[in-house]
C-alpha cells in the first residue's frame, strides 16, 4: 500500500571513503503542473482496443490505428518516463495484484446473460448459473471479462446443450486515456462522472486502482454533474478547470461545495467552440512552468464573439475558509494569463492537429511531447529553454489524445505554498523582487489603483 506522501531518498556517493549524502524529496498530491513528477498511473491498451478501431467514430476515436503498434508505442512511452526516475503504476499490474474477490465483484457487474428471447426461462436459475461461472474464472479471465464487458444473448434450441447464443462486447477501448476518469488535486483524488456513457464503467476500475494503492478518493461526482480529467490543471496557487464538452457547471459546483480543489482560487475556463478535436482544456492549453504555457493559435488570436474565444470565471475564497464566491465573470482567458505573468507559446494548426499541445510536463520546462512537430515549434521551445523529449505516438494519437491524456499524475514534488495575502491567493515568497500584484494574483502595472502587493506587503497605489 502506498502512503499519501511518498518519500524518495537519493543517496549519492561522496568519495571513495564511503561518505554519503542523502537528499530527501517530498512527493505529494500535485499542486502545480510544472513540479517534478513522481508517480503516474497508466494503462497499456490490449485486446479491448480492437472494437474501437473497427469503427473509430463509435469508439470515440479519430481514425483507425494498429492495436499492436499502439501497445508498443505505449510501452515505449512508459520506458521514457521511467528513465526520468518516474514510477509508473499500470492498471494491468494492479489488477494482477488486487484481491480475487474484488475482481469477481467487478466481473459480476458487467457480465450479462440476456434471456429476453426465451419464454418462461427462470431468471433465478440463469443468475445462479452466471454466478457459478464467475466463481470458477481464473484471474486473467476475470480481467478479460472486466475489460471486454461481454453480453451473452441466449435462445433455446433442440440440439446439443439446448442453448445457442450470440456474443456482444462493450469493451473499455478508451481506458488508456487515464487522465480522464479522475483528477488529482492538492487535496487528493476525485472520481469523475464521464460525459460518454460507454466510458462510465472505466471509473470503477480506476477507483479500484486507487484503493489498492492506499489512495482513497475524496469525492465522487454524481447525478447531472460531469467532470473529466483532461479539463483540470493545477497551477501553483490556483486550479484551472475547463467547462465545455466534457465538464459542466454542476460537476464544478460539486467540486467547489466539497472543497475538493484545494486552492483558494479556481479559474473556470469556458469553452464556447465545443469541438471534438479540442474536447478538453488540455487539448488547446497547457502549462510548462510557473510563467510559461502553450495555446493553440486559433484560441490565442481569437476575438470576442468568435467561438474560439475563451473566457473565464474566477471563484475565490478567503484563506482558511471553505466557501467560494464568484469574484469575476467572463474575463478574457488570454488576458488573464498574461496578467498573471505567463508567456504563451503559440501552437500552429498543423502542429495542433498532430497533438503538439497535449504534452506532459514532468519538471519545470521539461516536457514529454508527440514527435513529428514542425521545426518552427521546436525552435520556440528551444528559445524558451524547454527540454522536450519527443515520443513516437503515431498510432495512439488517432484515438483523439496524446501524452497528457494517457497519464494520471498521482504525486509530484512538493510545491512551496505560502500563506496567501489576499482572496486571489498571491504568494509572498514566490514573487520576484520588485514585482507588484493585484489582489487577484495577476501582475499589476503602474496605472493600477487600489491595494497592491509588492514583496509580500500591501500598499495603496494611486496610479499615474
Amino acid at each position: 500500500m502506498r502512503r499519501k506522501k511518498i518519500w524518495i531518498a537519493a543517496v549519492l556517493a561522496m568519495c571513495c571513503m564511503g561518505v554519503q549524502a542523502q537528499e530527501t524529496r517530498e512527493m505529494v498530491f500535485p499542486q502545480a503542473e510544472w513540479s517534478k513528477a513522481g508517480d503516474i498511473l497508466m494503462h497499456t491498451p490490449g485486446q479491448e482496443l480492437f472494437c474501437g478501431v473497427i469503427h473509430p467514430s463509435a469508439g470515440l476515436f479519430e481514425d483507425y490505428f494498429d492495436v499492436d503498434k499502439a501497445a508498443e508505442e505505449h510501452r515505449g512511452y512508459i520506458s521514457m518516463l521511467e528513465k526520468n526516475g518516474i514510477r509508473v503504476h499500470t492498471v494491468m499490474g494492479i489488477l494482477q495484484e488486487v484481491g480475487i474477490d474484488s475482481l469477481r465483484a467487478l466481473a459480476d457487474n458487467v457480465l450479462v446473460y440476456d434471456i429476453s428471447g426465451i419464454a418462461n426461462e427462470s431468471s433465478d436459475a440463469t443468475e445462479e448459473y452466471r454466478h457459478g461461472v464467475i466463481s470458477k474464472m481464473s484471474r486473467n479471465d476475470l480481467i478479460r471479462c472486466i475489460l471486454l464487458q461481454p453480453m451473452v444473448r441466449l435462445w433455446k434450441t433442440d440440439n446439443n446443450t439446448g442453448y445457442e447464443a450470440t456474443y456482444i462486447q462493450n469493451p473499455l477501448m478508451n481506458l488508456y486515456f487515464t487522465r480522464d476518469q479522475s483528477i488529482t488535486t492538492p487535496r487528493g483524488h476525485v472520481i469523475c462522472n464521464m460525459n460518454s456513457s460507454q466510458r462510465s464503467p472505466e471509473i470503477n476500475i480506476i477507483e479500484l486502482c486507487y484503493n489498492h494503492l492506499g489512495l482513497k478518493p475524496i469525492l465522487h461526482i454524481d447525478g447531472e454533474g460531469r467532470l473529466e480529467g483532461g479539463d483540470y490543471i493545477p497551477a501553483g496557487n490556483i486550479s484551472l478547470i475547463g467547462c465545455g464538452m466534457r465538464t459542466n457547471d454542476e460537476g464544478i459546483r460539486q467540486m467547489l461545495e466539497a472543497d475538493a480543489f484545494g486552492h483558494d482560487t479556481v479559474v473556470v475556463v469556458r469553452d464556447h467552440k465545443l469541438w471534438q478535436m479540442q474536447m478538453h482544456l488540455d487539448t488547446h492549453f497547457n502549462i510548462i512552468d510557473s510563467n510559461l504555457c502553450t495555446m493553440v493559435r486559433s484560441r490565442l488570436e481569437a476575438q470576442p464573439g468568435q467561438p474560439e474565444y475563451d473566457t473565464c470565471d474566477i471563484w475565490a475564497r478567503k484563506p482558511g475558509t471553505k466557501e467560494y464566491a464568484l469574484w469575476k465573470k467572463d474575463l478574457p482567458f488570454v488576458e488573464y494569463l498574461r496578467n498573471r505573468g505567463f508567456e504563451i507559446i503559440p501552437i500552429d494548426v498543423d502542429d495542433e492537429m498532430h497533438y503538439a499541445n497535449n504534452f506532459l510536463t514532468i519538471a519545470p520546462r521539461h516536457i514529454m511531447a508527440v514527435g513529428g512537430q514542425s521545426e518552427a515549434l521546436q525552435q520556440r521551445f528551444r528559445d524558451a529553454g524547454v527540454t522536450v523529449e519527443w515520443i513516437p505516438l503515431e498510432s495512439l494519437i488517432d484515438g483523439y489524445g496524446a501524452a497528457h491524456c494517457m497519464t494520471q499524475v498521482l504525486q509530484r514534488k512538493a510545491y512551496q505554498l505560502e500563506t496567501s495575502t489576499a482572496v486571489g491567493g498571491v504568494n509572498a515568497q514566490h514573487v520576484e523582487s520588485g514585482t507588484s500584484y493585484r489582489l487577484n494574483g495577476s501582475v499589476a502595472n503602474e496605472n493600477d489603483r487600489g491595494i497592491i502587493i509588492q514583496n509580500g506587503k500591501k500598499r495603496i497605489s494611486y496610479g499615474l
